[in-house]
């Protein structure tokens, strides 16, 4: 088994095999993911997708957006089900984190998620605010 940790470009990515990743991660059930356009601009429009695959197959993107010298946005990051617990998630955090290594990384967590940051050294921020549409 070949893990593959790469930046890709968003606009080359298969929409298919994305929306598999975002179901099968969970973070599906937060994302408009039954709007396929709405979900493909988002990954295109982001300038900085990172992922894992093995063997070929996608198991893990991280897509955020960075300025890549003070902040990067860590928007997404959605592993399979079947290899979650595995590192892919530090994995590509990490390789998310080289390519732009003087920015800080932001990101909001799913609720279930917010015991694994501070696990991986992130720290908890208080003032983080949301406007929605």
């Amino acid at each position: 088994m070949t893990r593959d940790i790469r930046r890709e470009n968003g606009i080359d990515m298969d929409m298919r095999e994305v929306l598999e990743v975002y179901r099968s991660s969970g973070l599906g059930e937060r994302r408009p993911i039954a709007d396929t356009e709405r979900m493909a601009e988002m990954v295109r429009n982001a300038n900085l997708v990172v992922t894992c695959r093995i063997d070929g197959k996608l198991v893990g993107i991280a897509r955020s957006i960075s300025d890549f010298s003070y902040v990067t946005y860590l928007s997404d990051i959605a592993v399979s089900l079947e290899h979650q617990r595995s590192g892919i998630g530090r994995a590509l955090i990490d390789a998310t984190r080289k390519e732009a290594p003087q920015a800080k990384i932001v990101l909001l967590s799913a609720p279930a998620a917010t015991d694994y940051y501070p696990h991986i050294g992130f720290t908890r921020h208080n003032s983080a605010w949301v406007l929605n549409p």
